[in-house]
């Protein structure tokens, strides 16, 4: 568990009394207890407050309030309030401020509003954070630790600092300028280096521009690759020290930061190795696909191999900063919490608990509205799932997701396809994979989402859609697992770079022709009003004949591979689009176009059945969401319906206990109203 001071699914939020007059604090408190509110965080933004000047600190009031939330039995995650510096600090050490894209310094304001190699930010960082742990080390209250907060907010830096340290990191990369100049490809362009003083950050001063999409176009991808690369491994630092210095007091009290689900910037797979405990932000639209939720929440679970994390943020009601600010429905809230918690969240936490009054988030939804008493639909709404987490009590905690199939998803690949010059601005690899998970979210079928350096020896079928970057090894650990009798997905646009983006002479899909067994000699890029089809093969049960494609096109000959469908149009009609290759005990199979949707969920159903891979409830009607959650030898069934009406569940010849009603249900039809959830613990 989390910490076992608090044996439950936590449940609270983002408090920031320090934007408050005391006499509202008895107020919030008493509110607190009737939501069943256990755990605040604090103090995310209280540098300014904390430390007035360079040598002044003031904790007066975060004492004060840890004292009342440890007496009201509400536990603390306690920020180090190092995500925005102070105005005394950006006017008197000047390099603690960033520099943007263009090269113009900014002036203080906003918030992430620190350089990451400001010798000055790291410095008055770690000594807030070593300040708060001595004081605060021994306090009942303390929970875990929350290291500054969404790492990555804002722009990068441009700054002098950091281009001396760039130049640092890729001496430690590369040892010399010839092994940079190979992995750039300096030649081209005439930008071979001579001296590591010659190598400027890539920015609007440089090679890049902005592109369509909301793109950062390149000339150079390797340099901007490794910019990438350099910047994550900077803020990442930064948390590491500040981790270091609570770590040194509290060794005993885990450490978290916030991340933000398919954040581009950050590379959380490496930012996962010195994270104790995952959390997330999750803020879906009003319209985002329950499928999008699904994967994000997978997503941040797979980061550390499954194990349980954190639901740090989410709105009780509404957003402010999106562009159409929709308000939860009736139910919503509860019923997108109970996602979370099925798929590995042991938390339910909120921002905010109560609204701010002013600047951009006094319209960002909050347990306490502005009315400020507990008479809202809200407030009604959260106390009543308060109470539901605290009836769950201990019988979810720490219980794990099970998964026979597993969709590998990489940081450092998103970033080398989105910079790539071509062959289309349309694809977007993080709604690539999407489509994949989406057909076997619907069709009830448990995914882990891992990275490219996970043991995939315990999955049935590994789906690596556009991995256009093949790193060092990774095509040796392909064979090993499909050699061992696993099945494997890959698709267009695979097998082309290394990690420096250089490509793989030789025939695409480079290092993976030999275990897919085919040749790609050209791509086609389709026009979004283009599209082409996919023509199966006889034999294919319970599938059209022929199905839609787009967005690229492989043009692919066998090497050897089992050819299942091919083109239907334009000059390649008839070359292949989909085939498998027998290798080994296994199977490696290569989409060479992004099929419609249809296609994928009829296809993956038939691989699914082939391989055993069972869903939780065979015929779920649609918007209808299922996992299991196991612990020791007990499951627990989740059933969340996504809908706007009543459906009927078929749970066959399931049973067990609802823990939200009480209710036995011993298999057959049950109904479930609309955005309703039930929590079923299996009979064994």
């Amino acid at each position: 568990m989390i910490n076992s001071k608090k044996n439950k699914i936590w449940y609270g939020g983002d408090y920031n009394p320090d934007q408050w007059e005391k006499e509202v604090w008895d107020e919030d408190l008493r509110m607190f207890k009737l939501a069943g509110i256990d755990v605040a965080t604090l103090n995310v933004f209280g540098w300014s407050k904390n430390q007035p000047d360079e040598d002044t600190y003031d904790f007066g009031w975060l004492d004060e309030m840890m004292d009342k939330l440890h007496a009201d039995g509400v536990g603390v995650c306690l920020g180090t309030s190092t995500a925005a510096h102070p105005a005394w600090m950006a006017r008197k050490y000047p390099d603690v401020l960033q520099v943007d894209f263009y090269g113009r310094k900014r002036k203080f304001g906003g918030r992430h509003n620190s350089c990451p190699n400001s010798p000055t930010f790291r410095k008055y960082s770690v000594l807030m954070a070593e300040k708060l742990a001595e004081r605060y080390k021994d306090h009942p209250a303390l929970l875990i630790w929350h290291i500054n907060n969404e790492y990555g907010g804002a722009g990068n830096c441009y700054c002098d600092n950091c281009e001396a340290a760039f130049r640092e990191w890729l001496k430690e990369r590369y040892g010399t300028l010839e092994a940079l100049n190979r992995a750039w490809n300096t030649g081209f362009w005439g930008h071979i280096f001579h001296s590591w003083e010659d190598i400027v950050l890539p920015s609007g001063l440089s090679e890049e521009w902005p592109g369509a999409n909301g793109r950062t176009e390149t000339n150079f991808q390797g340099i901007s690759l490794d910019y990438m690369r350099f910047h994550s491994d900077s803020l990442l630092e930064c948390y590491k020290l500040e981790y270091e210095a609570v770590k040194k007091h509290t060794p005993d009290i885990p450490v978290t930061t916030n991340m933000m689900g398919a954040f581009k910037k950050l590379d959380y797979h490496k930012w996962a190795k010195f994270i104790d405990v995952i959390s997330w932000d999750s803020y879906p639209r009003f319209d985002t696909p329950h499928s999008y939720t699904g994967m994000m929440h997978d997503l941040m679970r797979g980061l550390k191999d499954g194990q349980p994390f954190m639901l740090m943020e989410q709105t009780p009601s509404q957003q402010n900063w999106q562009p159409y600010n929709s308000l939860k429905r009736p139910g919503v809230m509860r019923l997108w919490s109970y996602q979370a918690v099925a798929r590995g969240a042991d938390t339910v936490m909120f921002f905010q608990l109560r609204r701010s009054i002013g600047a951009c988030e006094k319209y960002h939804g909050a347990v306490i509205e502005h009315v400020g008493h507990e008479h809202t639909r809200v407030f009604r709404e959260c106390a009543q799932l308060g109470a539901e987490l605290n009836k769950l009590g201990d019988s979810l905690i720490d219980s794990r997701f099970k998964a026979k199939v597993a969709i590998v998803f990489d940081w450092e690949n998103w970033w080398a396809i989105e910079m790539s010059s071509g062959p289309t601005i349309d694809l977007r690899y993080v709604d690539e994979a999407h489509k994949y998970y989406k057909a076997l979210y619907e069709l009830g079928v448990a995914v882990d989402v891992v990275s490219v350096e996970a043991d995939l020896s315990g999955y049935d079928l590994v789906i690596a859609p556009v991995m256009y970057m093949v790193k060092q090894g990774v095509a040796q650990k392909l064979e090993q697992y499909v050699q061992a009798g696993g099945s494997l997905i890959s698709t267009f646009f695979s097998g082309i770079v290394n990690e420096s983006d250089l490509v793989k002479v030789g025939g695409y899909p480079g290092e993976l022709r030999k275990l897919f067994g085919i040749w790609a000699e050209e791509i086609d890029a389709l026009l979004p009003s283009q599209r082409n089809r996919m023509i199966l093969s006889e034999g294919a049960s319970g599938m059209k004949e022929e199905y839609e494609c787009g967005l690229l096109c492989d043009l692919i000959h066998s090497e050897g591979a089992e050819v299942k469908a091919v083109y239907g149009d334009d000059f390649y009609k008839g070359m292949p689009a989909l085939t498998v290759n027998k290798f080994g005990e296994g199977e490696a199979w290569y989409l060479a176009t992004s099929p419609e949707q249809a296609f994928l969920k009829d296809w993956l159903a038939q691989l699914c059945v082939s391989h055993g891979i069972e869903p939780f409830i065979h015929s779920l009607p649609e918007g209808v969401e299922t996992t299991i959650r196991y612990k020791d030898d007990q499951q627990y069934l989740f059933v969340l319906n996504h809908n706007d009406e009543t459906v009927q569940i078929d749970l066959g010849e399931t049973t067990g206990i609802d823990l939200l009603t009480d209710r036995s249900l011993d298999g057959g039809k049950h109904e479930l109203s609309s955005h309703d959830v039930m929590i079923i613990k299996l009979k064994s």
